[in-house]
């Protein structure tokens, strides 16, 4: 039976920064999703699996046929969708007995059917499309969707998805949702969305200490995750109990040292022991006092360091709230509206034709449809990074926009000094704490912009704009959770609950619209006008 087998595996950077260390984990014909922070190595892991890397340590051995689907699918100028399916020849022979060019051993050899079940292949993730077809002249998400027809035609044992969903459109998306759920091969798939996660057989936790594997799927590792949180709660009760009751101990033997002392003293003082006695005795209770004073701080010490671990343990696990100041947004605000508005970049081909609705507050609304459909356009118009060619587009409320590089940071700048750029009249305490409340405690706050992870820039940029004294009445989104992992966009999501005002989010990623109460959606089509 097919399988994949790593043992000992280690990897580091090229400068010797340690990334993964001794990963043991066997995979059998399963669908297993990798899971874990930014940076943890998931898609060096990957790599390293498909023979594209080499680990720093340990071995990985691979018993079956493997395909790759990268995170972004490249395309070379000629490239079509039959290099891709690794058919050309197949083709050419097909074209050349069309044009009655193809010798007879040719045709004796000839895949008829290939041309129709690259079609067919296609289909299946949505794609109409024709072995020659130009790579360049699909979008990145049919691509991404090509890409994966191309590895399951060739009846790969095992499939390697990084990100498989990232770009895709709805539609995609739940093409390859509705695949993974079919496929009864073997699958590792790095990746952030839930829905998706949602068909595997296992997770695994990968983290600088190691792989940790859970039975079943996202629910099934949210659910035990939940246990374990519950666990480390217990934990850091019984520390905290530890710790008051060494207090109490070492309190109650001082004061029992104390006691005797003075006793001691008492008799001394009457004469009723001899002076050579006497300062033996002394001697003796500095002496136990001493012992009992170090046994006291040691046990104190070991309580201390039960409780930090458990401390930070909870912090780890525990979900990410956060308090906002209010908006004012009062329920039925008129906020923004598009009066029949046509747009693009081609007076002669617009993106968008006549579209027109309205948000108030406090809504929160989804922009969906296709790749290409103007989500993008839409937004740069309602920011006025856009004119519209027709009609009128007005916002009249305090709005802040974020979009994947949260670009309204500067990034040579720290966390601390964009909060007070965006919020130019808050204190320092007041900077100082809605960081915290984000997260971005102490010395964490002083970090800078461009050192930070896909995902600490975005919660960044969410401090800075929602967690001043008057966060704005409409908060603009573009696609905030590609390339985030998981835990950030869980984060992302409490930031969102919490804030009062109106949104306007362009996302494909259901579990997150879900998630952050999206109570209406308004769908684009592609224009056919102009």
């Amino acid at each position: 039976m097919p399988s994949i087998i790593l043992s000992g595996l280690s990897w580091s950077k090229p400068d010797g920064e340690e990334v993964f260390s001794n990963l043991d984990l066997a995979i059998s014909p399963e669908r297993v999703g990798l899971v874990g922070r930014n940076g943890v190595g998931k898609t060096t892991l990957l790599n390293i699996i498909a023979g594209l890397a080499r680990p720093s340590a340990g071995t990985v051995t691979v018993d079956g046929r493997t395909a790759l689907v990268r995170q972004l699918v490249q395309a070379d100028e000629q490239e079509t969708i039959a290099d891709l399916f690794g058919v050309t020849e197949a083709i050419s022979v097909l074209r050349r007995a069309e044009s009655g060019e193809a010798s007879l051993e040719e045709l004796a050899d000839a895949d008829w059917t290939v041309e129709e079940r690259i079609v067919i292949a296609l289909a299946r993730f949505g794609l109409d499309a024709r072995p020659d077809t130009l790579l360049t002249q699909l979008s990145g998400g049919q691509r991404t969707r090509a890409t994966l027809a191309a590895v399951t035609f060739r009846e790969s044992d095992f499939l390697l998805l990084d990100e498989p969903t990232n770009n895709l459109d709805g539609d995609g998306r739940q093409a390859v949702v509705d695949f993974l759920a079919s496929w009864r091969g073997g699958a590792i798939i790095v990746s952030h969305d839930r829905e998706l996660l949602e068909q595997t057989d296992a997770i695994v936790e990968l983290t600088s200490l190691g792989a940790k594997r859970y039975g079943g799927n996202w629910s099934g590792y949210q659910a035990i995750k939940a246990v374990e949180l519950e666990a480390a709660q217990q934990d850091l009760a019984h520390a905290q109990k530890s710790v008051g009751e060494g207090d109490r101990k070492a309190q109650s033997l001082i004061e029992r040292q104390d006691r005797r002392d003075a006793a001691g003293a008492k008799k001394g003082a009457r004469g009723d022991m001899p002076r050579i006695s006497l300062g033996k005795r002394m001697s003796n209770a500095e002496a136990t006092k001493a012992r009992s004073g170090q046994i006291a701080e040691r046990q104190r010490t070991d309580a201390l360091a039960l409780l930090a671990a458990a401390t930070a343990r909870i912090e780890v696990m525990q979900p990410f709230i956060v308090h906002l100041p209010p908006t004012g947004l009062p329920s039925g605000r008129q906020v923004l509206e598009l009066d029949r508005v046509t747009a693009g970049y081609d007076l002669d081909h617009p993106v968008l034709w006549d579209l027109s609705f309205s948000l108030v507050g406090p809504q929160r609304i989804a922009v969906v449809g296709r790749n290409g459909a103007g989500k993008s356009t839409l937004l740069k118009l309602v920011t006025g990074e856009l004119p519209p060619f027709k009609g009128t587009v007005s916002v009249v409320v305090p709005f802040a926009m974020l979009d994947q590089s949260v670009g309204i940071l500067e990034r040579g700048e720290t966390i601390l000094n964009n909060f007070k750029r965006l919020n130019p009249g808050a204190t320092e305490n007041a900077c100082r704490a809605t960081l915290a409340n984000f997260r971005f405690r102490a010395d964490a706050a002083l970090q800078y912009v461009g050192a930070l992870s896909g995902g600490q820039a975005l919660r960044a940029g969410l401090a800075c704009v929602l967690g001043g004294a008057n966060p704005p009445s409409l908060l603009v989104l573009d696609e905030p959770t590609n390339h985030l992992d998981i835990e950030s966009i869980e984060a992302v999501e409490a930031g969102l609950r919490a804030y009062d005002g109106a949104l306007l989010v362009v996302s494909h990623d259901k579990t997150f619209l879900a998630n952050i109460n999206i109570n209406q959606r308004l769908e684009l089509n592609l224009s056919v006008q102009g």
